[in-house]
């Protein structure tokens, strides 16, 4: 079995701000929050194998705010997790790092695509019901063989304001 968690990125400026969009980065704000999380998720004794990136600025910065609150070791950085990634190859990607017999991963991204990559695991198809609030966190545990469309169980689905108040 193996456990994912997909965790949005924190409070990034504004859109419009930047010319590029992935250029944008996390806020004071969404900085200071975020490092409140990843300290009450390690305080929990939440820790992963791996954090797998988005490569846009804001969910980079997040997951180094993870890595430094030490709840894994190193971060990949992936165009599959990037807005609009292609969460078949993700799924390949998957299969073959779990061959090095690695069973935690936290997936730093984006919304809508993490609730929808939740929602195809857990029910086999994205219905556009869970939403992952910024800093957010769900967790999915995927079965042991088999695929894991419409075969997870989702036992996590945090939004920030449990760990940090409104």
């Amino acid at each position: 079995m193996t456990t994912v968690y997909f965790i949005r990125h924190g409070i990034a400026a504004e859109r419009g701000t930047y010319a590029n969009d992935d250029d944008r980065p996390l806020t004071e704000a969404g900085i200071r929050k975020t490092q409140r999380i990843a300290q009450h998720l390690h305080e929990l004794d939440v820790t992963v194998d791996l954090i797998l990136s988005s490569p846009l600025v804001r969910a980079r910065q997040t997951a180094e705010i993870l890595k430094s609150a030490n709840l894994a070791e190193s971060i990949t950085i992936s165009a599959d997790v990037a807005p609009g990634g292609d969460m078949k190859r993700w799924l390949q990607w998957l299969n073959d790092w779990e061959q090095s017999g690695r069973r935690t991963l936290a997936m730093v991204g984006h919304q809508p695509d993490l609730g929808n990559w939740a929602e195809t695991l857990v029910w086999g198809e994205p219905i556009g019901r869970i939403i992952v609030k910024k800093a957010g966190m769900i967790g999915v545990e995927l079965p042991a063989t088999g695929s894991p469309i419409g075969a997870s169980d989702l036992f996590w689905l945090t939004p920030p304001r449990l760990f940090i108040g409104t």
